[in-house]
């Protein structure tokens, strides 16, 4: 999954050699990991994994983490109604049999049906908050700011950044406001691409509550989102503002 609009023309960019190549850096980072970008860790686990580049101040660096935070806490605000109607499926996440997961083929199943319209095949304007799990119940990702004991959302996917195949199919025929699972063999999620789940061709399960991509959900994910952004290029020693 990848946010087109973090990608960025590097000849609209007046930056060193070292940047741009840092730059490409986080592109590839944020490209193959979007699902996970939102974790309220991203702030602990980036100041332990990278090297803060002398270019842009502890000022600086501070002032892009109180912005992320004071978005994330914005988000909470803006999508409190959704999250009491979705963790109450969280309960719906449980073990399942690998082997027949991926024999079986795509399956989803309605667990609320949405007064909102249907989605069509190949649409992709629409919002979802999700969790991702692992035939032995393991949730490898979730829109959920904790995912054993979750108090808030914290993250939703703009569909529009591209998901994997078996989610494009098996969301059509859902209504928005509604909550879908989806069982997706491992040819049509990650494939031998991506090792997930502990190994390639796994297969996962989906629970997806699909909403209308509007205001204020929308500016609260876009928000979040650039925020999320120039904290990682503050990582990685360039000053977003000043930059771009």
């Amino acid at each position: 999954m990848c946010y087109n609009k973090y990608i960025m023309d590097e000849k609209e960019l007046k930056t060193s050699l070292r940047q741009r190549i840092i730059i490409s850096a986080i592109a590839i980072v944020m490209v193959g990991t979007f699902v996970a970008s939102y974790a309220l860790s991203v702030i602990g686990s980036a100041k332990n994994n990278n090297t803060t580049s002398s270019e842009i101040s502890p000022e600086k660096i501070a002032k892009y983490e109180s912005t992320y935070l004071e978005e994330v806490e914005n988000f909470k605000k803006v999508s409190a109604a959704d999250f009491n109607k979705f963790v109450a499926y969280k309960s719906n996440v449980t073990a399942y049999n690998e082997a027949s997961a991926n024999e079986n083929g795509l399956k989803s199943r309605d667990l609320l049906v949405g007064n909102g319209r249907t989605l069509e095949e190949e649409d992709t304007n629409y919002l979802a908050y999700y969790i991702g799990w692992c035939a032995d119940e393991t949730i490898f990702d979730s829109s959920f700011d904790d995912a054993t004991n979750p108090t808030a959302l914290v993250k939703a996917l703009d569909a529009s950044i591209g998901m994997i195949e078996g989610w494009n199919l098996g969301v059509v025929g859902m209504k928005l406001g509604g909550v879908r699972e989806l069982t997706i063999p491992g040819e049509l999620a990650y494939g031998g691409q991506r090792e997930i789940c502990g190994g390639y061709e796994k297969p996962l399960k989906f629970l997806v509550l699909a909403v209308e991509n509007a205001d204020p959900l929308k500016s609260a994910v876009d928000k979040l989102g650039l925020a999320y952004e120039k904290l990682q290029y503050a990582y990685y020693g360039i000053d977003y503002d000043e930059e771009f």
